[in-house]
């Protein structure tokens, strides 16, 4: 999903919570820089001996860290929010990113009892793919459960990123696309 909302023309990327870099990697394929930051060092270190060219891996703190403003042409982060003060996250992707940028995110929140038919279904998906997939364990750290609901996070997306699609998917997970609007 995040691949796809990606526009065609991207050069510098930035995948916020990269963890041991998979969709970093993913991302160098089609651009010519991508930087993958995340504070967790055990997982930069996995995602550096993969040894991708295009690709710089950053141990920090996304939320304080140096970048300059509006200097990504793609922002992506998957699984990540949750850990961050999501208002304040969107707010800074949203600075970070190029006029006619792209954010996408997919995320994890908190069910609500209105949840309950599509939490449903998404533990069947679960069963199923836990059934018929490797296991993958990994070294980051977990929030578990998420401080937001799907409703807090859908409020905060509407106000930081006016015009965002935001959907509800299986897998107790949520995402986010929006394009920033080109410069006047």
């Amino acid at each position: 999903m995040v691949l796809s909302a990606l526009p065609p023309a991207c050069r510098e990327g930035l995948d916020v919570g990269c963890g041991e870099g998979m969709l970093t990697r993913e991302l160098a394929e089609r651009m010519d820089h991508v930087v993958g930051i995340d504070l967790d060092q055990a997982s930069i270190d996995l995602a550096r001996a993969q040894g991708t060219a295009g690709v710089e891996y950053v141990v920090g703190d996304f939320m304080t860290h140096p970048f300059e403003p509006e200097s990504f042409d793609a922002i992506v982060s998957v699984a990540a929010l949750h850990h961050m003060e999501p208002g304040a996250a969107l707010a800074r992707m949203r600075r970070l990113l190029r006029p006619g940028g792209r954010l996408a995110v997919v995320g994890l929140a908190r069910s609500r009892p209105a949840d309950l038919p599509l939490d449903a279904a998404g533990l069947l998906a679960d069963q199923y793919y836990k059934r018929t997939r490797a296991y993958w364990d990994h070294s980051a750290p977990t929030v578990w459960p998420p401080p937001h609901t799907y409703g807090q996070v859908r409020q905060l997306a509407g106000r930081e990123l006016p015009g965002v699609r935001y959907r509800r998917h299986l897998l107790f997970r949520y995402s986010l696309v929006w394009t920033k609007p080109p410069a006047r």
